[in-house]
This record gives C-alpha cells, structure tokens and sequence, in this order.
C-alpha cells in the first residue's frame, strides 16, 4: 500500500531503478565511450522535451546499450556519431515518441485562440468572431 502512495507522489519507482542501472553501465563504460554516452544523456536531459518519463528511461536505456555494444565492437565514436553530433541527439531523440512539454503548450496555444474567437466549444465568448458571427452575417444578405 505505502508503494503505491509513494508512486502516485513521486512516480514510478521501477522506473527510478532502470534509470540507475542504465547510468550505472554508462558511468561503468571505458573511456572516450562514457564521456560520449553521458553528453548525450545530457543533451537529451536539456533539449529533447519529453516529459514522460517511461519514454526518457527507455532513450537512456537505449544510449547506453548503443554505447556498450560501440565498446565491444571497438567503433570509434565519431563512428556512431558521425560528423555532426547534434544531428545524431536529435534523430536519436526523435524516434521515441513520447510526451513532449511542447505538445501542451500547443495545446494551450490553439485552446486560447479558438476561445479568443469564439470557436464553438472552446469556452470563449460566443459571437465573438469566427463562424458564429460569419454565419449571423450570411442570414442577414
């Protein structure tokens, strides 16, 4: 019971362990393959906007696989990165398809202008603009 109070305030604590253990391999990595793991994580950390965290787990899980089976293989990193490593975070990042912080703000965004123009249903002013009023104006011509 208390674990699942627990989860409900602070989220998933298997999460929580996958996150460690997939940090735990990448801090465990030789160099320069750690170094290049953990600025990716950062990257992704900073820049990739998920804000679902089953999703940013799997991204870090999925980094340090990439980087363990680089070591095995021994590939260099600019091997896995290529010329530009920002191009390689971001279409990293953009195969995970999770929550984005920016997918609510969208939202937000198109919410507070259909209700700034009255779009039927967005709970703003009726007759405010848009087809309420365009249609008023067809009846009256």
């Amino acid at each position: 019971m208390a674990a699942k109070w627990i989860e409900a305030l602070t989220g998933s604590l298997e999460q929580k362990k996958q996150y460690r253990q997939a940090i735990a391999r990448t801090d465990a990595l030789p160099s320069p393959y750690r170094e290049a793991a953990k600025a990716i994580n950062r990257y992704f950390l900073y820049s990739s906007g998920i804000t679902d965290g089953e999703t940013m787990v799997k991204m870090i899980v999925d980094n340090a696989d990439l980087w363990e089976q680089a070591a095995v293989d021994g590939r260099s990193v600019r091997e896995i990165v290529g010329d530009d490593p920002v191009e390689f975070a971001e279409s990293f990042a953009a195969a995970y398809a999770g929550t984005h912080w920016i997918d609510k703000e969208r939202s937000r965004l198109t919410d507070a202008i259909d209700a700034a123009d009255g779009a039927p249903g967005a709970g703003g002013p009726v007759g405010a603009g848009g087809a309420d009023v365009a249609a008023t104006e067809e009846k009256d011509s």
